[in-house]
């Protein structure tokens, strides 16, 4: 079993291979880190092309859902991406929150940094830009965001409850999020779980959906509700590299499934809510 430091080397190794491809090897590849599939589509993303405040060249193809969609930003907000990859999600929420509005986007791979301030630059969004730091540990100040948005971060990341965790401080009172992230019902294949690695935690660093579920209701969180959820099928020429052919089978027929989710949670309007939250010593 890799240590935490090891898996998020594992991931920064492979994003910032992934900043310097285009988006068709991406949307053929798992998450973009590899020709894990000779069929041509992108096993876990949505169409992004009808959104308002697109731009192609910020899409590498790498989502699981739709967030910026559902999460319900207004003008004037100041939102925060986490992973904000080459910018997509962030000129997307630029284009909801106007120019009275602010947009932050966090990622730990520099190539990818890189990359996003560059488009910004060229299309001079002078109101977003993009911060290099960890997920969990945000080089934001507390209580400023508006709204929080993720797009398939968070199951490359061991310690989700520290991610929650940094969410809920920099969310102001009120705030809310919406993240779209991979999770499991059932147990993968130990050859699969094993592997998947290699494809930058995709598939093996999502967790059990009631889990993800009551990580988010620990860290006090409230108005908690899945806005959106769609089966992942992992095509067989994916899992011949990992599985035999009876393996397949099983765990095609099997009761395991692997989800997109996209969820909404709201910080509460004042500490003295109902609702327990970190560190005010009521549970």
């Amino acid at each position: 079993m890799k240590t935490e430091s090891e898996l998020k080397q594992i991931v920064k190794d492979k994003y910032s291979q992934i900043a310097l491809q285009d988006k068709e090897i991406n949307m053929s590849s798992c998450c973009g880190a590899g020709g894990c599939s000779t069929e041509v589509y992108n096993i876990m993303s949505d169409d992004y092309t009808a959104l308002e405040g697109y731009h192609e060249d910020a899409d590498l193809g790498l989502g699981c859902g739709l967030p910026t969609q559902f999460a319900k930003i207004k003008k004037g907000d100041v939102v925060v991406d986490l992973g904000s990859g080459a910018g997509n999600d962030c000129f997307i929420a630029r284009h909801e929150t106007g120019e009275t509005g602010k947009v932050i986007g966090v990622d730990f791979t520099p190539k990818m940094i890189e990359r996003a301030r560059m488009n910004a630059e060229v299309r001079g969004f002078n109101n977003v830009e993009f911060r290099e730091g960890d997920i969990e540990s945000m080089p934001i100040t507390a209580n400023v965001a508006d709204v929080i948005v993720s797009n398939c971060v968070l199951n490359l990341v061991p310690n989700k409850n520290g991610v929650f965790k940094d969410i809920y401080r920099v969310l102001k009172p009120g705030g809310h999020f919406s993240i779209s992230d991979i999770v499991l019902e059932g147990t993968l294949p130990e050859d699969l779980r094993k592997e998947a690695e290699m494809y930058a935690g995709c598939v093996s660093g999502a967790i059990q959906k009631d889990v993800y579920m009551e990580l988010i209701k620990a860290n006090g969180f409230e108005n908690i509700s899945i806005q959106k959820e769609k089966p992942i099928a992992l095509p067989d020429d994916l899992l011949k590299n990992y599985l035999s052919a009876e393996q397949i089978q099983l765990f095609n027929t099997g009761t395991t499934g692997i989800y997109s989710i996209t969820v909404f949670a709201q910080k509460p309007l004042s500490e003295n809510s109902s609702t327990c939250t970190p560190g005010s010593g009521c549970c």
